[in-house]
């Protein structure tokens, strides 16, 4: 008789290894799914590691442009944030590697689809309610929400104890065990010695950027252009050499080597989690970090006032809830995204910025299309067509309403 088949999302690191050999224990016939979302990762060697512990097939899907258009793009346009300070680098991945997983699923007539995601974290949220978005009768095995699983394995040491014994070759050891996830906008850092908020991460700990201690001493410039909020073109110099960049994939990587090796886009944090825990986490986003600052400050020149306001209170911030807790497979996404697009119509043109030690900074912008911004209307230097002496009746209308809040509060013997 044929063995029930699993779709397992495959990594190539401890967790996922250990829950492979699981999986095949429990008497599973195992589809690993790898997806390249552009972490640097030795795919084919991954790819050898799981046929060896016993995975019938590995899939390894190229999913970066879809990636960067489909999920980095639309955040960069609505400038998503999370808690003000993270960049959702994980999150904006798992919606396209569910979608290619569930594919995956349904060509190989799987019963199940599998992760390593933790019981205690965001990711199960994220990945299931995609799975059950993508296909509604699909079944999820997630091996840390099983006691059978959790009991046997307590903790990485365990793991690490039962790779070892089972011949399962892993990068974490037991004097770096924290857990680390890559992704071509990020990377993510949490765990082991991370768990206590107070430690200063180690700095072997990062992977993708220099130290801006020791980051070059000089300044590197580069101009970033914008059609409809969307990253279109990027020129910078390279060993002396003017370079453009204009494909999606290519002008991502070259963002992100710029920022990189300047040491730009680290963060340290603590956040909230949506099942109602908080975390601290270390995350690297390089290249994304330089598009959303250069975007927000190409929109101070050509986005209208009110257009900016309704879209930072009401878009801006539930795109990336809506992100950061894993709908992103549903009918509010699909309507804020609709919302995005509108907004950014009148985004066009270009930034040029500077990275430099950690930071990231704009030397100018412009745009050849939007004429918002005026120079002789916002003169000191001259009148144009803007009359000064109109400005009166202006501060006249809107102090009615202050004048009586004051007076009320002088009635009344109120401190203002």
């Amino acid at each position: 008789m044929a063995k029930e088949k699993v779709c397992l999302a495959y990594s190539g690191g401890l967790d996922t290894s250990c829950i492979l050999a699981w999986l095949i224990e429990q008497g599973y016939g195992v589809i690993c799914f790898m997806a390249d979302v552009g972490q640097e990762e030795d795919f084919e060697a991954a790819k050898a590691k799981a046929l060896k512990i016993g995975a019938e097939k590995v899939y390894v899907e190229d999913l970066r442009k879809e990636f960067i258009e489909e999920l980095c793009y639309p955040a960069v346009q609505c400038n998503a944030i999370y808690e003000n300070v993270y960049l959702l680098g994980t999150s904006l991945a798992r919606p396209v590697i569910a979608r290619s997983q569930i594919a995956v699923a349904q060509k190989e007539s799987c019963i199940a689809v599998s992760h390593g995601c933790t019981g205690k974290g965001n990711d199960q949220v994220r990945f299931e309610l995609a799975f059950y978005a993508l296909q509604p009768t699909i079944k999820v095995i997630a091996p840390w929400r099983i006691p059978e699983f959790y009991k046997r394995f307590a903790g990485r040491n365990d793991l690490l104890d039962y790779a070892d014994q089972i011949g399962i070759p892993v990068t974490s050891t037991k004097a770096k065990p924290w857990s680390m996830d890559e992704n071509l906008a990020h990377c993510s850092y949490e765990a082991g010695i991370l768990e206590d908020p107070d430690v200063t991460p180690p700095k072997d700990m990062w992977k993708l950027s220099v130290d801006p201690l020791d980051a070059p001493n000089v300044p590197e410039d580069f101009t970033l252009f914008f059609e409809k909020g969307l990253p279109v073109k990027l020129e910078y110099e390279e060993k002396g050499a003017k370079k453009t960049v204009t494909d999606s994939v290519e002008l991502f990587l070259a963002v992100n080597a710029i920022a990189r090796r300047n040491g730009v886009g680290r963060i340290d944090i603590v956040e909230n989690r949506f099942i109602g825990l908080k975390s601290r986490g270390c995350y690297e986003t390089p290249g994304l970090t330089c598009l959303r600052a250069a975007h927000i400050d190409l929109e101070g020149l050509v986005l209208d006032r009110e257009v900016r306001a309704l879209r930072d209170q009401f878009v801006t911030f539930n795109y990336a809830k809506i992100l950061y807790n894993g709908l992103y497979f549903s009918p509010e996404r699909e309507f804020l995204e609709e919302s995005i697009v509108a907004s950014q119509k009148t985004v066009n043109g270009q930034v040029r910025c500077r990275a430099y030690k950690g930071t990231f900074s704009v030397l100018g912008r412009s745009s050849a299309t939007e004429k918002l911004y005026d120079m002789t209307e916002s003169s000191m230097d001259e009148i144009g067509d803007f009359e000064p002496s109109e400005t009166g009746g202006f501060i006249t209308v809107n102090a009615i309403r202050l004048k009586k809040f004051g007076s009320g509060k002088i009635e009344r013997g109120e401190k203002m």
